[in-house]
């Protein structure tokens, strides 16, 4: 019992702890996604075990206050176009995007079969 009562303290002590970082670093970036089965017909992501990745914005600075290690970072525009992509290096907390894009893009964070995107504004 005082075994789950640490785990629900130290649980709880995490969420705020990243909320109180990513409001310091920019605008935080709303993640959707979950597993996608690469057999099935159908492109409907399924809700997986994997923790949704904290990020933010903050002009063309990216912020990661959960481990991306070995994530494809994609960015795609309105035409579903891939204008950049990158694997994020380990230990990578920040990441700047190049100056030269500008407008609406899909960010997309994929790591094996699974992805998880949200928009954000350049």
């Amino acid at each position: 019992m005082k075994r789950k009562i640490l785990l629900l303290i130290a649980i709880v002590s995490m969420t705020f702890t990243s909320f109180c970082y990513a409001s310091e670093a920019g605008e935080p970036i709303s993640l959707e996604g979950g597993y996608i089965d690469p057999t099935s017909p159908h492109d409907d992501p399924h809700k997986g075990p994997v923790l949704v990745p904290e990020v933010s914005l903050d002009d063309h600075t990216l912020y990661f206050f959960t481990p991306c290690d070995g994530y494809t970072l994609n960015l795609v525009d309105e035409n579903d176009v891939v204008v950049y992509t990158i694997v994020i290096p380990t230990g990578t907390t920040s990441w700047v995007l190049p100056a030269t894009l500008s407008g609406e893009y899909e960010l997309q964070l994929i790591n094996g079969n699974y992805c998880f995107w949200g928009m954000i504004t350049l």
